[in-house]
């Protein structure tokens, strides 16, 4: 009961925090639609700053009267997101930098990866202790900014790294029986009440990237990494499977990988094939609760299977886009 009513009161504080925001950015700051853009209207962003301040506030109270729930995840631990939440914040403001955040970016990394250890690497094992243990530092740094930025390349539709981030988190949460992931998510929910299609207000780089860096933590945090963790970072594949692909298809395409786009699957399957925002959200969150499934009932195996159906969609959905495209054509002649 102790952890429903925390859930219920980080949920409540989220949803209204996010819905004043959305009030006091109205006029101010307004994310502006583009030729990259997938909204058609002006929205306030900074949204994520809601659900992150419920989320400190959970923190807080749950200090105060069962702070045994903590000690997987010290104060220490959560205090490694401020450089990323505060350049988060500066970049939906201003244009910061890109080296300036991919510098704070790996800053939050180190400190989070000083406290929960390396995500286990088994292939550097025959270079060495010393070898190893450098390159698995190394590897693990660049892994989490990669989750950073993958996540925040995703956040481009309404609903979708939110909803499919809620989900992985109550994964993770049940996975590693840690109810402060449940508080996470019920933040989250909070948050998604306003940013469901048609979105009122967007998350924002500030809600993005720190959604990412939870996500590094929740795996890096879990139980028997050794054993479980390839195998958990199959759940991630829905959001970062797109990212991913996106990139290998732009280089092959000798594209700009550092030029904006919206040559995403999930873009693609919105401008291209027509679904809706919610849909694609929708198809985002069942792939993202069939990996979670498939990952609790059959481990390793189970990741596999995941691996083999997010390539198996990546091939289907190319050819169900490019035969779209062939027939949009024919019908313009």
């Amino acid at each position: 009961m102790f952890n429903l009513g925390i859930s219920l009161v980080s949920f409540s504080v989220s949803y209204g925090l996010v819905g004043f925001l959305r009030q006091f950015w109205q006029h101010h700051f307004l994310d502006l639609p583009n030729e990259r853009s997938s909204h058609s209207l002006p929205t306030p962003r900074h949204g994520g700053l809601g659900f992150i301040l419920s989320f400190v506030l959970t923190l807080g109270i749950v200090s105060l009267f069962d702070s045994t729930v903590l000690v997987p995840f010290p104060s220490t631990l959560w205090l490694s997101l401020v450089p990323l939440i505060a350049i988060g914040l500066m970049d939906d403001f201003l244009e910061v930098p890109a080296l300036v955040r991919y510098l704070v970016q790996l800053l939050s990394a180190s400190l989070i990866v000083m406290q929960c250890g390396v995500f286990p690497q088994p292939w550097l094992e025959p270079l060495g202790t010393p070898a190893s243990a450098f390159l698995g530092v190394g590897m693990t740094v660049i892994g989490i900014t990669a989750l950073i930025n993958f996540y925040n390349f995703m956040d481009g539709m309404d609903g979708l790294v939110g909803s499919v981030t809620a989900i992985q988190l109550t994964f993770f949460a049940i996975w590693s029986d840690q109810p402060i992931l449940g508080f996470a998510v019920a933040s989250i929910l909070g948050f998604l009440c306003w940013n469901w299609s048609p979105a009122k207000i967007f998350m924002g780089d500030c809600g993005s990237t720190t959604l990412g860096c939870v996500m590094a933590i929740a795996v890096l945090k879990q139980p028997d990494p050794i054993h479980n963790g390839l195998a958990s970072l199959s759940i991630l594949l829905p959001l970062v499977g797109d990212a991913i692909y996106t990139l290998i298809r732009r280089q092959i395409n000798h594209e700009n990988l550092l030029k904006a786009h919206r040559t995403h699957v999930y873009q693609r399957l919105h401008h291209q094939a027509g679904l809706s925002h919610s849909q694609v959200s929708l198809v985002y969150g069942v792939l993202t609760v069939v990996s979670a499934i498939n990952l609790y009932q059959f481990k390793v195996f189970g990741s596999f299977l995941t691996l083999v159906m997010n390539g198996g969609l990546v091939i289907w959905v190319e050819w169900y886009l490019n035969e779209t495209l062939k027939k949009k054509k024919i019908t313009e002649l």
